[in-house]
């Protein structure tokens, strides 16, 4: 059974968390409010998120601040973050939230079918994220049970693992290529790095992949 993304949504105000509930809740991910940006730290320190939508204005610790922490963690610097505000104070304010981290900056009022996509997105790459690692994961360990001695059926099915590991993580870098030329082509500086950042995450991932073929390095024939 796959496991829900879980999407945190941080606004000061219950009715635009209601608000943010009632867009998203049609993706059928776990979404999981918080309050302030105290609370939204605290929830970071236990649970993994896709994507977090955070308000700008807050009492206390602003999203500014709050995103600041986010992003000086090791655990939580990657995790999307989408600014959402009320308020429009010109490109200064928004390069303030992108220079904070954000990978998104929303004026409200917003529009729901627009939110709902750009979530999506970040809810997609998150879940063939976490299946591409468990996979690899599950190979490496069977990999080195075997202790350099597998039999021939057990190196054929390691082969086997691999290879389609390998073709579905092609899917995605076919797919991430595509997005990248169509998000260049908007000269959206958020859309940008957002590609950007999917090329790394998939480069990474890659290169895992390659260091578990069996005989790399070296001669083969």
């Amino acid at each position: 059974m796959v496991q829900k993304a879980k999407i945190l949504l941080v606004d000061d105000r219950p009715e635009n968390l209601l608000a943010l509930e009632a867009i998203l809740s049609a993706l059928d991910q776990t979404l999981v409010r918080a309050s302030s940006g105290e609370e939204a730290l605290k929830a970071l320190l236990t649970d993994d998120f896709a994507v977090i939508l955070l308000d700008v204005q807050m009492p206390g610790m602003d999203g500014f601040e709050t995103a600041a922490h986010i992003k000086r963690r090791e655990r939580t610097r990657d995790i999307p973050i989408i600014f959402l505000t009320a308020i429009n104070h010109g490109p200064h304010h928004t390069f303030r939230g992108y220079a904070a981290g954000a990978v998104d900056y929303i004026s409200k009022p917003f529009d729901p079918w627009v939110l709902r996509a750009k979530v999506s997105v970040f809810v997609e790459l998150y879940m063939k994220n976490c299946q591409l690692r468990e996979q690899a994961s599950l190979l490496r360990l069977q990999l080195e049970s075997g202790g350099g001695r597998a039999s021939a059926d057990e190196a054929k099915e390691s082969a086997g693992l691999l290879a389609e590991l390998s073709a579905r993580l092609a899917a995605v870098e076919e797919q991430a290529e595509a997005l990248s030329k169509q998000l260049n082509e908007t000269a959206d500086a958020a859309a940008v790095a957002t590609a950007a950042h999917l090329e790394r995450k998939l480069t990474g991932l890659r290169r895992a992949l390659d260091a578990l073929e069996p005989g790399t390095g070296s001669a083969s024939g």
